[in-house]
């Protein structure tokens, strides 16, 4: 029989889904299970976006909408993006699509050609690397390891821009770390793009409304304005409003890349649907007081989390500011044994295997990420069972012979 390309032996299912679909199967069974894996914040959006999807469908045009997005939404984002110091866009500066992941995509296979380098930091979400393997990308890995905070240094960038890859994609707050960059920490990495002008770079910032601690959300662009030549925001209303399953992604930066974007969308999806269109818009433009109690809620359950890790003996976990991730360096378990069950711990995903099989919490290894030494919690559960579950994590370690 004919063959699937080649492209399809790189590609592989999502390892964070992989987990969750376990926890799921083992809750059918009737075990009792606290999930901590996939990264979904178990929110809803406020009644006023859903009247707006309701209003739409009773006026429902039946018609194809806009490649780059309707005009009514793409000034609501504009609007929103200004709200971050993000200022002087057009429509012509922006584009959308479904979901962050597909901007992302877009964005590659924009500007990347075969063999093209693509640079980004490890840890990663795990898309990057995905993304780079299918469109057969240079992936060039910059290594951050929790002794330097999971963040990139000036002295690495430089060095790794000094190669000209063709795309660095940045991400900040970091799924999976959960690390916000300072506000000097970007001005000094945005001096060291400003030295290389040969890279596209895309800031994957979805979770710029969810910082903690009031270290705010900085971009290469506050800093270095001449860089908005070259730099890429992607932004979505997924994480901020709780609304991953209405899939509306943005984007902001050169027309020619907001036009490449758009060509790409009449070849994929024609354009986000009419009903969705209009939820999105009112997200952005009505009430944020959901998203404001739901930032200080997660900043409230990441020091919980925090607060359960540091009792447990050579667990190390850098001090997470945004998004709704801890991603402690847990490899003071490997070469150890879980002694009730006997299930002996090589590495992160024996680990969070045996941690699923003796106590009911799923995890995500951290070589799913890039890092084998740790593992992601998302702590967006109910918060009923955060507590629980985090004690049942502390429980495992303490078994530990």
């Amino acid at each position: 029989m004919p063959q699937l390309a080649r492209r399809m032996g790189r590609a592989k299912p999502s390892a964070i889904m992989l987990v969750a679909e376990k926890a799921k199967q083992l809750k059918a069974q009737g075990r009792d299970i606290i999930s901590f894996s996939i990264g979904v914040p178990n929110f809803l959006p406020g009644p006023h976006v859903y009247e707006a999807a309701r209003k739409v469908l009773e006026h429902d045009s039946g018609q194809y909408g806009s490649n780059r997005g309707a005009d009514a939404l793409l000034d609501a984002f504009l609007r929103h993006i200004e709200a971050i110091g993000l200022t002087g866009y057009t429509r012509a500066n922006c584009s959308t699509g479904v979901g962050a992941k597909h901007i992302i995509y877009n964005l590659c296979e924009a500007l990347l050609d075969e063999g093209d380098g693509f640079a980004f930091a490890t840890p990663y979400w795990t898309s990057y690397l995905d993304i780079g393997e299918i469109l057969n990308a240079d992936i060039q890995l910059l290594p951050c390891p929790p002794e330097q905070n999971y963040k990139l240094t000036p002295a690495q960038l430089d060095a790794a821009l000094a190669r000209k890859p063709k795309v660095f994609l940045f991400n900040n707050p970091s799924n999976p770390t959960g690390m916000v960059y300072t506000r000097d920490e970007i001005a000094a990495l945005a001096d060291v793009i400003a030295r290389h002008p040969d890279t596209w770079v895309i800031t994957d910032d979805i979770y710029n409304r969810l910082v903690f601690d009031g270290v705010g959300y900085h971009n290469f662009v506050h800093f270095r304005p001449e860089l908005r030549d070259r730099v890429i925001f992607v932004d979505s209303l997924s994480k901020t409003y709780g609304m991953p399953g209405w899939r509306v992604g943005f984007m902001a930066g050169p027309e020619e890349v907001a036009k490449a974007v758009t060509t790409l969308n009449s070849n994929h999806i024609t354009n986000i649907p009419e009903v969705t269109t209009a939820a999105a818009i009112a997200a952005l433009t009505g009430p944020q007081d959901i998203p404001e109690q739901k930032r200080a809620e997660f900043q409230a359950k990441r020091d919980l989390v925090l607060d359960v890790l540091a009792q447990i003996p050579g667990v190390v976990c850098p001090r997470p500011q945004g998004a709704f991730y801890v991603f402690p360096d847990i490899s003071v378990a490997f070469g150890r044994t879980h002694g009730p069950t006997g299930l002996a711990i090589a590495n992160d995903v024996d680990l969070c295997n045996a941690l699923l099989e003796a106590k009911g919490v799923a995890c995500v290894p951290g070589s799913a990420f890039g890092e084998p030494r740790a593992m992601r919690i998302s702590y967006t559960c109910p918060t009923p069972q955060l507590q629980p579950g985090m004690e049942r994590i502390r429980e495992f370690f303490s078994e530990l012979a």
